[in-house]
């Protein structure tokens, strides 16, 4: 499936928020089941079929991370997890001064610290998005740098559901 066909929204990685929003609530208005009740028990299917493609479509296009890699898929390029090029040697050293400060964090029950770690990597996230934005609409897109930018953006997203779980804890 492709979700910005399921949409009808051009691919892109850069979206109005808004606009994506409102595709989604017009579609899912015109798929609801309360329009199809007098229907075919073959075009009520068809229509709760369609609803669920288009509440997968707006979840895959709405998540950064999810649309690049369908829009990567739309390319030809592998989009599995480690599928992406070796991240450069700063970079991983970077993230782990990062894991190890997320688990004094932890330990210590330090929300400020864990705010200020949050705050950094968000911003982390933010380049990273940015990057990914630029690659994207090049007019030749670079696909080391693309799956390169997606494999930082995993990690930033998987770490900051890490401290948001660790926040959570902490209250």
């Amino acid at each position: 499936m492709d979700p910005f066909q399921t949409l009808g929204i051009e691919p892109a990685f850069e979206l109005d928020s808004k606009d994506l929003e409102q595709r989604h609530r017009e579609l899912s208005r015109a798929l609801h089941p309360d329009r199809h009740v007098g229907k075919t028990p073959g075009e009520r299917r068809h229509a709760l079929g369609r609803a669920i493609e288009v509440n997968d479509a707006y979840r895959i296009v709405k998540d950064p991370v999810r649309r690049a890699e369908a829009l990567l898929a739309r390319l030809g390029l592998s989009v599995e997890e480690g599928a992406e090029p070796k991240a450069a040697p700063e970079f991983l050293m970077e993230v782990m001064e990062q894991r190890e400060l997320l688990s004094e964090a932890r330990a210590k029950r330090d929300r400020a610290g864990l705010e200020r770690l949050r705050a950094t990597i968000e911003a982390q996230q933010a380049d990273a998005l940015g990057r990914l934005a630029r690659a994207f609409a090049a007019t030749t897109p670079d696909s080391a740098a693309l799956l390169g930018a997606l494999g930082e953006l995993r990690y930033f997203a998987r770490f900051l559901e890490e401290a948001g779980a660790i926040e959570d804890e902490l209250l």
